[in-house]
């Protein structure tokens, strides 16, 4: 692509729904919801099984369930999708230090300059996804673009659970034969609207000028008029520092012994020295062990260290691991934190 910018654009698939579906499997084949069943309640997303039935996010669960009289509604649980997310944007960082995220379950990636799978964007969209399925079991699209813009648009041309790449030279034709529905910031109305005056798609815009624009969609007719031309020229919105390192496994089967969460350990501790040395300049304050039971309560336990030692992670591990009374273990994970600063590295090797 030369000098032309390479965005992914990554979108869980109905992630929500799809953490409940993961976590609890009588939910696999059922038309699903995840919101409140109350009578004012909404809903925050839906499996596509309920989609079929034209169950659609922020619909009021009365509405869905006039639709759909099976569909079953589960109250979110906010903290294991924000959990799944950090997971998830761990996976990120490997591949690039640009990521903006714009929700728990979507973030743009700017790949330009990546040097892993030969610099080829489509292959480290393909690897993320690999990696997201692999490792915690959910599946995402992505669209692989020269801009933000398009490839937030192409993520969802083969959902669920697939990508579609715009290649410089394909984005002329792409953008031409494009509904101004799916251009983000149109909604309804303004669509409507765009209609009435006779603008449908992309080709529609890209004949008429910025000022006819204007009288219809007032500030937006320039960016309007730039997007029908496939322009965007906005930079990722890149986060702040990451503030942590954690790596864990969901276990094939649950285990029972402190012994076998060693070893479990043992083994995610070399994983975690991978990932860690692109983050060699960074400072490390903490370390911790998590513990996830069968039952789905966790534990963690951090101490403050300043190196990465797999001797402190296996005593931190006999603290967590008391706290089992009797429940067998399904998840291991580990944990580095990071300092901020230079100055709140000093403060903590003071207090240490």
């Amino acid at each position: 692509m030369g000098n032309q910018k390479k965005i992914i654009h990554i979108d869980m698939d109905c992630f929500y729904a799809a953490i409940e579906m993961r976590d609890f499997p009588e939910y696999q084949n059922i038309p699903l919801a995840v919101g409140g069943d109350g009578p004012r309640s909404v809903l925050c997303t839906s499996n596509y099984q309920a989609r079929q039935f034209g169950v659609r996010s922020a619909m009021p669960a009365i509405k869905a369930k006039q639709l759909c009289p099976h569909l079953k509604i589960v109250h979110g649980r906010m903290d294991v999708y924000k959990e799944t997310s950090i997971q998830i944007r761990e996976i990120f960082s490997r591949y690039t230090d640009l990521i903006e995220p714009l929700s728990l379950d979507e973030a743009y990636l700017d790949v330009t300059d990546a040097t892993m799978c030969q610099g080829s964007a489509t292959l480290i969209a393909q690897k993320i996804r690999a990696d997201i399925y692999n490792e915690l079991n959910l599946t995402a699209s992505a669209g692989i673009a020269p801009n933000k813009f398009l490839a937030k648009i192409a993520s969802d041309e083969n959902k669920p659970n697939g990508q579609c790449v715009i290649t410089p030279d394909k984005v002329a034709n792409f953008v031409e034969q494009l509904s101004l529905k799916k251009i983000p910031g149109i909604g309804p109305k303004t669509f409507e609207k765009l209609n009435r005056h006779g603008y449908a798609t992309c080709a529609d815009v890209r004949e008429s000028n910025i000022r006819a624009l204007q009288n219809i969609v007032g500030k937006f007719a320039n960016s309007l008029y730039l997007k029908s031309h496939g322009v965007d020229n906005r930079d990722l919105e890149v986060s702040r520092q990451r503030k942590s390192l954690a790596i864990e496994t969901t276990l094939a089967r649950d285990i029972s012994s402190q012994d076998e969460c060693k070893l479990v350990i043992d083994s995610l501790y070399k994983k975690l020295l991978t990932r860690l040395a692109p983050h060699s300049n960074r400072e490390i304050i903490r370390q911790g062990v998590k513990l996830k039971f069968t039952d789905f309560n966790q534990t963690t336990v951090e101490t403050q260290s300043n190196e990465c030692q797999q001797a402190l992670f296996v005593s931190l591990l006999s603290k967590a691991y008391s706290r089992a009374n009797k429940r067998n273990i399904r998840l291991v994970g580990l944990t580095l934190g990071f300092a901020d600063s230079p100055d709140e590295s000093q403060q903590l090797l003071l207090s240490l």
